[in-house]
């Protein structure tokens, strides 16, 4: 076919509407009074402002749907940032239903929880060498103080010497450091692990040694040895089994809240998989690839009425990462799809991926749900 053979016939052009397609609409600000009218009219705009306005679209729906487990995951500098007080208000407001995030931003948030400081980093002839003399722990444009990590290690020691010899995980510690927190914190002082106790909502760290929290809890291992005390058993599968157990208890759809990526965006999603090898596993499912350990009546009855797969069907994802770079950070829900963790469009799926800073976008979105859910189903 060549230049030659195209013909020009606008009769037979499409209206848009035709094809039941949704106009835009300019951003008018004087029609704006709030964070929820601004980003109601943003989903009606273009590019990364359309993903904002949607994604606070879905966030409502997500919360609002009572047969909805939802995981939250937080990667990043996210306490260090201040950003912390966001997740005390999704918790304590009963949006998550579980919490999976990393040792680092917990340990940070914990410094938070006590009442102590970050500050902000200028250069102004100060370099890391210099910061390093000083005790200053520079995350970017912010600095934490090595005597608040100091007073950490004294908040932690009273909780682990409380712990007989036990096998814990990373939510059950997280549960009794919450506990620790509202039992010996001001009212008015709010902290992640104090809401999620007050809340019954488990907190699971799975990279937990890879932070200042998980080489505390080391340390104080090796003093108990020192001691002729026996060590504190950790046990991070434990974990995995208690956010499946609790999903599949729960018997319902699953949704996802997701900061950054990284690990623990990707254990939250793994456990769709996983509980579907559990079902495999007890003879629950019958796969002709894999061989069935036992049949298990009790598992069954207990957890489980249909052993249909369980898979994410609510997703928002803030991260400014593109997916050609090939790490998880930038994986989009459509590729989780071919892992079997997400529920395809195509089958009532509902997603909204914003590429932006969460320090900017992950505000806005909350504020603007927040108000949203306050119109219209009150406080």
């Amino acid at each position: 076919m060549g230049l030659a053979d195209l013909t020009y016939e606008p009769e037979k052009y499409h209206s848009g509407k035709d094809d039941n397609l949704q106009p835009l609409e300019s951003l008018d600000l004087s029609k704006v009074s709030d964070f929820d009218e601004l980003t109601k009219a943003m989903s009606l705009t273009s590019f990364s402002g359309r993903s904002l306005g949607e994604a606070v679209d879905i966030l409502c729906e997500m919360v609002k749907d009572n047969n909805t487990f939802v995981i939250g995951t937080f990667a990043g500098a996210m306490t260090g940032a201040k950003m912390g007080l966001l997740i005390c208000e999704m918790i304590d407001r009963g949006m998550l239903q579980a919490v999976v995030t990393t040792g680092a931003l917990m340990s940070h948030g914990l410094v938070e929880g006590l009442g102590m400081h970050h500050f902000k980093y200028r250069a102004n002839g100060v370099d890391d060498k210099d910061l390093l003399e000083k005790g200053y722990d520079r995350i970017y444009d912010t600095l934490e103080l090595e005597k608040n990590l100091d007073e950490m290690e004294l908040l932690l020691e009273p909780v682990l010497n409380s712990l007989n010899d036990e096998t814990i995980s990373s939510h059950e510690l997280n549960y009794h450091v919450g506990k620790y927190l509202h039992e010996n914190n001001p009212p008015e002082r709010k902290s992640i692990l104090k809401s999620a106790f007050l809340r019954s909502t488990p907190v699971y760290i799975p990279a937990f040694s890879d932070s200042v929290y998980g080489m505390n809890f080391s340390w104080h291992n090796h003093e108990r040895k020192l001691n002729d005390r026996q060590a504190i058993v950790y046990d991070p599968f434990r974990d995995l089994d208690d956010l499946a157990h609790r999903i599949i208890k729960s018997k319902k759809k699953l949704g996802i809240f997701t900061i950054g990526g990284g690990v623990p965006r990707n254990w939250a999603q793994e456990i769709a998989p996983y509980i579907y090898q559990l079902y495999i596993s007890y003879g629950l499912i019958k796969d002709s690839n894999k061989k069935n350990l036992s049949y298990n009546e009790e598992f069954k009855k207990k957890y489980i009425d249909e052993c249909k797969p369980i898979r994410y069907q609510y997703g928002i994802r803030i991260c400014p990462e593109p997916a050609h770079w090939g790490g998880l950070s930038g994986c989009t829900y459509s590729e989780g799809v071919s892992w079997g963790k997400f529920i395809p469009e195509s089958e009532g799926g509902k997603y909204a991926e914003v590429y932006s800073d969460a320090t900017v976008a992950w505000p806005l979105i909350l504020k603007a749900a927040i108000q949203r859910l306050e119109k219209k189903y009150g406080k």
